[in-house]
């Protein structure tokens, strides 16, 4: 067995472990931080196939942002997950016939699947081949280059998507006491104390 090979299996035992993890873990933080072992792994099988953009990809945004952000949410909002499991069994038939159906979809397609003899390792692009670049040069190349107005726009539809999310979410609340740096900055110490010579065996009047 190759080095490769013994990379292959462990990477995809310790996904399909994890994967199972997920969904069988009664505490939903474990099944998160199991989630996030999954996409590791996962990202570890990319590189071996030679796509480590896509590997890059799913770390930085499915395990940096997606997963510790399904994290942050389970661990702030400490919902009531004994409440939600009640009156499972009522959706047990329904759940059961969709599991049934992507089972038999499951066997359809690994019964239908066969392995190139003649695929020796993951096919490069033209621009790749051409000027020996990786994966990830390639692609940078092409997305700067043909497609770069389409990549702006994307990136501008994502901070419009962004900003109308927290115009949305951010309301005016009257009775909250908000800091104005501005009045801080003039004040001056006869503002903020004031000095009162106090007789002898009496108190301040307010």
């Amino acid at each position: 067995m190759t080095a490769a090979a013994a990379f292959f299996y462990l990477f995809a035992s310790v996904t399909v472990a994890s994967g199972f993890m997920v969904i069988a873990s009664r505490n939903p933080v474990a099944s998160v931080l199991f989630l996030i072992l999954a996409f590791v792994n996962a990202a570890g099988l990319f590189v071996l196939m030679g796509a480590e953009f896509l590997a890059m990809i799913l770390v930085v945004v499915y395990v940096g942002a997606v997963a510790v952000l399904f994290l942050f949410v389970v661990m702030m909002l400490d919902v009531d997950f004994a409440a939600l499991r009640q009156g499972f069994q009522q959706y047990l038939p329904v759940g059961g016939l969709i599991g049934a159906i992507f089972l038999v979809e499951l066997l359809l397609v690994v019964g239908s699947w066969t392995i190139d003899p003649n695929l020796v390792q993951a096919p490069l692009s033209n621009v790749a081949a051409s000027e020996n670049l990786t994966n990830a040069q390639a692609l940078g190349r092409v997305l700067y280059t043909d497609y770069v107005y389409f990549f702006q726009l994307a990136g501008l539809i994502l901070l419009v998507a962004m900003i109308g999310a927290i115009v949305l979410t951010l309301r005016d609340r009257p009775g909250v006491k908000r800091q104005n740096i501005a009045v801080q900055n003039v004040r001056t110490q006869s503002m903020a104390v004031e000095t009162r010579k106090v007789p002898s065996r009496q108190g301040v009047e307010v």
